[in-house]
């Protein structure tokens, strides 16, 4: 028996890396898992794969979830074709890593709306479907940005969404507490996944990551994804309203 056997779980972001993982991993624990991306091709491969290591999973994509009829209009489906939902796992984002006095303002609502917005608007749609269901777990993605300035990787509307993602966890956990609801945060550090890959070619980031962390190497999916299907799992029912910080001792120093 798995972990989540006949659960609903949504997932944003299953075009790759984090939500790719966390999609098969899900589905290997027994859950029914419904993705969605901007990435139609992404979202197709990663359906593909979960299917054929004999999982469930359905998917629409192209969805743009900073778009607040889109997101309810996926969560709704989900909820229809299903009957229910039990876990949300908002792991979506996009964001511009500008220096404070480059950014623009096109930049900054950019990276609001793709980090942060979102999140409201899956968690909104999916609230009364979890009240419904009697209960269930969000698991919201943060960023040791959102607690830590960190000098060698400029982000400063990155850091206020995944700080606003933080908090927002907390509210959502005393909110959603009555209706047995648990919501949890977790705040990766540097993680390699095609959405870094850029960024982490630069031999002079990647060192200076390297150098601002206990554990000499930088974090996989896995190691994200482990972590919520814990957290999201019975055997984390004691736990609500936290932020974990999963970055290799980065914040530790």
């Amino acid at each position: 028996m798995g972990r989540f056997d006949d659960k609903v779980v949504l997932i944003t972001g299953t075009g790759g890396g984090q939500g790719r993982v966390a999609a098969q991993r899900f589905a290997q624990e027994g859950a029914i898992v419904v993705g969605c991306d901007v990435k139609e091709e992404g979202n197709a491969e990663t359906i593909e794969l979960v299917r054929a290591a004999g999982g469930r999973m359905s998917g629409t994509a192209p969805v743009d979830l900073g778009d607040s009829a889109a997101a309810s209009a996926w969560v709704q489906a989900a909820a229809d074709e299903h009957g229910r939902v039990d876990v949300v796992y908002n792991n979506a984002s996009a964001a511009r890593f500008v220096p404070v006095d480059q950014m623009s303002d096109e930049d900054w609502h950019f990276t609001i709306r793709n980090e942060l917005d979102l999140v409201f608007f899956v968690t909104r749609a999916a609230w009364p479907h979890l009240v419904a269901a009697g209960g269930g777990v969000i698991v919201n993605t943060g960023s040791i940005q959102g607690v830590i300035g960190t000098p060698h990787n400029p982000g400063l509307a990155h850091a206020a969404t995944k700080g606003a993602v933080i908090a927002l966890t907390r509210q959502l956990a005393a909110e959603g507490a009555p209706h047995g609801i648990r919501a949890v945060c977790i705040s990766p550090g540097a993680i390699e996944t095609p959405g870094t890959a850029e960024m982490l070619a630069v031999p002079e980031v990647r060192q200076g990551l390297l150098a601002g962390q206990l554990v000499q190497r930088l974090g996989q999916p896995a190691d994200i994804v482990e972590l919520a299907l814990h957290l999201a799992s019975d055997a984390g029912s004691f736990i609500t309203g936290a932020n974990f910080v999963v970055d290799g001792g980065a914040t530790a120093i």
